[in-house]
């Protein structure tokens, strides 16, 4: 049976439960699916799966040096078989041009060019921060493009649940047609 490994690092848990959704959506066509946290398990043997999706979030601007570190390692395996990368951060809900920005230096970084890519946005949990964070969340919240919610006595979600499903399925399309 086609299994796929779903390794992902979040900051805040928006790209695991992401990670999650799409091993949901992998099993719901009748594949294996194995997402597994890279803060767990950094060495997973990517040899014993037909194709990978690869999470991380943006987090002060860049992706997790770790999540460079297992794509380095990995470059091999990533190239021979199918592969795809999901970036999580505010920026792709309101200025995707800063969230490719982060796509394309860690696509520059890692030397790895995945064959299916997607942005997606993340949350605002205000509701989970500390009193400092909640408060420059906020405030990072009122400078940028996309209107993010400042309330700070709730949560925000903003990921788009049909674009994870389009991507995932576009990616099963791709690495089971004959």
């Amino acid at each position: 049976m086609t299994s796929i490994c779903i390794p992902y690092l979040t900051s805040e848990g928006q790209t695991a439960k992401i990670a999650e959704y799409i091993a949901d959506l992998v099993i719901h066509h009748d594949l294996e699916a194995q997402p597994v946290d890279l803060k767990e398990a950094p060495d997973v043997d990517l040899t014993a799966y037909d194709g990978v999706i690869v999470g991380a979030s943006i987090h002060r601007g860049k992706h997790d040096k770790r999540l460079g570190e297992f794509v380095e390692r990995n470059r091999d395996v990533l190239a021979r078989i199918p592969s795809a990368f999901f970036s999580v951060s505010l920026a792709a809900h309101g200025d995707t041009g800063e969230a490719e920005k982060y796509l394309e230096d860690f696509e520059q970084e890692t030397k790895w060019r995945p064959s299916k890519v997607a942005l997606f946005s993340g949350a605002l949990l205000y509701t989970q921060y500390g009193f400092l964070t909640r408060h420059l969340m906020k405030r990072i919240a009122k400078t940028k493009p996309g209107e993010l919610g400042t309330d700070v006595s709730r949560d925000y979600v903003y990921t788009e649940w049909d674009g994870v499903r389009r991507f995932t399925e576009d990616f099963l399309a791709e690495l089971v047609s004959p």
